[in-house]
């Protein structure tokens, strides 16, 4: 089975997907107190046609920030080109994989898979699927919510460890 991969955390990599990472902390970014409030009905950080451009740029996702009770959301959008490195990309499966330190939500187009979306457990590797079949020009937004744990005495920072866009064929 053939499969091309992507380090996102690599300006070479990224540039194949036309992609940059954008960060801004909080759950809701820009509010007072991260966003953290009672009976929260949702972020738009997570939908694909939020305005991230005020964002900061970032080239390190492994940068590590903050201590204690935080979360930071991570947003690259990515386009799909017709090969890479001489592979024809189309239809073959795209998938996203991460690992965040701690807590994570992986939304690709500002919709969640609440099985394979949800970072489970404090560094869990996670693979979310991006499309069943990849078209050249095909653009796609991943945001990636992370939270720093365990909640009740988080340590340390958030960052995401990886970030790989990978094409595999199907079946």
């Amino acid at each position: 089975m053939p499969r091309v991969a992507l380090d996102l955390n690599n300006a070479e990599d990224r540039a194949k997907v036309n992609g940059q990472w954008r960060m801004a902390p909080g759950l809701v970014p820009g509010e007072g107190n991260e966003g953290l409030v009672a009976q929260l009905a949702g972020s738009a950080a997570r939908l694909p046609d939020y305005d991230d451009s005020g964002w900061d740029v970032w080239d390190n996702i492994r940068h590590s920030i903050s201590t204690g009770f935080t979360f930071a959301w991570y947003r690259i959008a990515v386009e799909v080109p017709a090969e890479i490195d001489g592979i024809d990309l189309s239809g073959m499966r795209v998938w996203f994989e991460t690992n965040v330190d701690n807590y994570g939500e992986v939304w690709v187009n500002g919709d969640i898979d609440r099985t394979t979306g949800v970072v489970v457990g404090i560094n869990a590797p996670q693979r979310v699927e991006v499309s069943g079949s990849a078209t050249a020009g095909d653009k796609h937004v991943i945001a990636c919510l992370v939270g720093n744990g365990p909640l009740a005495e988080p340590r340390g920072g958030i960052w995401m460890r990886y970030a790989t866009l990978a094409f595999e064929s199907p079946g």
